[in-house]
C-alpha cells in the first residue's frame, strides 16, 4: 500500500525543495494541537500553551480542524514564500470555492481522492459538510458555518489569526528554525543536482523511493529519459493510498518538497485533483517512550493483525470519528466496523466518547507509543 506521484516527462528542474514559514506553522499548529504525536515536543508545546493569551487561543480551537488531523492543502504552499506574509499573500489569491473546498477536505471529505463539488454552489454538499462538521463539536459547527455564509469575512479572519501566531510566538519560532530548514533545503538540491532524484529521495526519508514503469526500484545512480533519475514515479510508503501526478496543474507542474522541524514522525502528502503534489518531510527525528509489558504487546499485536484494523488505527489516530464515517470512508457496513472497533478497544487501543448524539472513537496514541516507534511511526506518517 502506498502513494504515487506520477513524475513521466519531469525534468529536475520542476523538482523543488524549499522551506515554508506557512507550512512550518502548520506543522507547530498541529503539535499544539496533538501533543501526543510529537513527545519530542512536550517542552515546547507545554511553554508555549503556557504563554499563550486566552484570545489567541480560542481562536485557534475554533479552527483547529485545519491542522489537528492532519494538514489542509491551504497550509502547504505549492511555491512557498521567504516570510509568512508571503505566502498568506498567495494563499489570498485562491478563489472561494476552492479555498472552502481545501479547507473541508480533511475532515469533512468522504473521499479526499474523490473531486466533489464546493459547498458554496451545492446545497447537498453543503448539507453534508455542516453534518460531518456537528459531529466534531459545536466549534467546529459554528467555524463551519461562518465559512459557508461569509467564506471572504472567515479568510480576513484566518489571516488575521496566523498573523498573530507570528506575533505571539511564530516569529521566534521561524527565526530559530528557518536557517536549518533552508539548509536541509539547499543540500537537497545540491544532491539531486549532482546525484539524482533516487538519492536525493532515499536521503529525504526512509518511506521515500523512486520506481521505473516496470515498478522497479532505481539505481541511485541511473539517468534515463522517463523522468529525473530514469523513474517514473515517486513512491511513498503509507498506509493510505493515493495517486496523483505531477502534471495534476496544468499551470503549475512539478513536485514541491517541504523541510519542516516538527513534522516528525509525520511525512504529509498533499495531492487533491487539480493540485500540484506537496510533500513535508522531517529533517530530525526524536525517540518515543520504552515499550509496554511483554503480555500486553502479544495482546495488541494480535488485535492489529487484520489489515483492515490497521487502517482503522491510521484514521483513528489523525482524530475522533464515528461508527457510520468509517463505514463510509472505508466501504464497509457500520456493523463490520462496530466489531473492529470492538476489538481494538478490548485490547485497549481505542477511546471511545459520547458527543450528543454522536459516538466518537479515536486511537490512543500514548498506548500505541508503548508498542514502538515502527508501529507509531507508521500509523502516523
Amino acid at each position: 500500500m502506498a502513494n504515487v506521484i506520477d513524475i513521466t516527462g519531469l525534468s529536475p528542474e520542476r523538482i523543488v525543495f524549499s522551506p515554508s514559514p506557512l507550512a512550518e506553522l502548520g506543522a507547530a499548529l498541529h503539535a499544539l494541537s496533538e501533543p501526543g504525536h510529537h513527545p519530542g515536543l512536550h517542552g515546547w508545546v507545554t511553554a508555549t500553551h503556557a504563554a499563550l493569551k486566552t484570545d489567541l487561543a480560542d481562536r485557534l480551537c475554533e479552527a483547529d480542524f485545519l491542522w489537528r488531523s492532519s494538514r489542509s492543502d491551504i497550509l502547504l504552499p505549492t511555491r512557498p514564500g521567504a516570510t509568512l506574509a508571503e505566502d498568506l499573500d498567495e494563499l489570498d489569491k485562491i478563489d472561494d470555492e476552492r479555498f472552502v473546498a481545501a479547507a473541508f477536505e480533511i475532515t469533512c471529505s468522504a473521499r479526499y481522492t474523490r473531486p466533489t463539488p464546493s459547498p458554496l454552489v451545492d446545497a447537498d454538499e453543503r448539507a453534508r459538510v455542516r453534518e460531518m462538521a456537528a459531529a466534531r463539536g459545536p466549534r467546529q459547527a459554528a467555524f463551519t458555518d461562518r465559512m459557508l455564509t461569509d467564506p471572504d469575512g472567515l479568510r480576513v479572519w484566518l489571516r488575521r489569526l496566523f498573523e498573530d501566531c507570528e506575533e505571539a510566538f511564530f516569529g521566534d519560532v521561524w527565526r530559530r528554525v528557518s536557517i536549518q530548514l533552508t539548509a536541509d533545503a539547499r543540500h537537497k538540491t545540491e544532491v539531486l543536482r549532482r546525484k539524482g532524484l533516487a538519492e536525493t529521495l532515499s536521503a529525504t526519508s526512509r518511506a521515500l523511493r523512486l520506481e521505473d514503469g516496470q515498478h522497479g526500484s532505481v539505481s541511485v545512480s541511473g539517468v534515463g529519459p522517463s523522468g529525473p533519475s530514469g523513474g517514473t514515479r515517486i513512491v511513498l510508503d503509507k498506509l493510505a493510498q493515493g495517486r496523483t501526478t505531477a502534471f495534476a496543474d496544468p499551470a503549475d507542474p512539478g513536485v514541491t518538497f517541504l523541510p519542516t522541524s516538527f513534522g516528525w514522525p509525520h511525512l504529509v502528502f498533499s495531492h487533491a485533483p487539480g493540485w500540484r503534489p506537496v510533500l513535508q518531510y522531517p529533517v530530525a527525528g526524536t525517540e518515543l517512550p520504552a515499550p509496554a509489558a511483554l503480555e500486553l504487546v502479544q495482546q495488541r499485536l494480535e488485535a492489529l493483525a487484520h489489515p483492515m484494523r490497521m487502517q482503522l488505527c491510521r484514521t483513528l489516530s489523525r482524530g475522533p470519528h464515528t461508527t457510520g464515517e468509517l463505514a463510509v470512508a472505508f466501504g464497509i457496513t457500520s456493523p463490520e466496523v462496530s466489531r473492529h472497533i470492538a476489538t481494538l478497544k478490548k485490547a485497549g487501543l481505542i477511546q471511545t466518547r459520547r458527543r450528543g448524539r454522536y459516538v466518537l472513537h479515536q486511537l490512543d496514541l500514548q498506548v500505541v507509543a508503548r508498542l514502538g516507534s515502527d508501529f507509531l511511526e507508521g500509523v502516523l506518517r
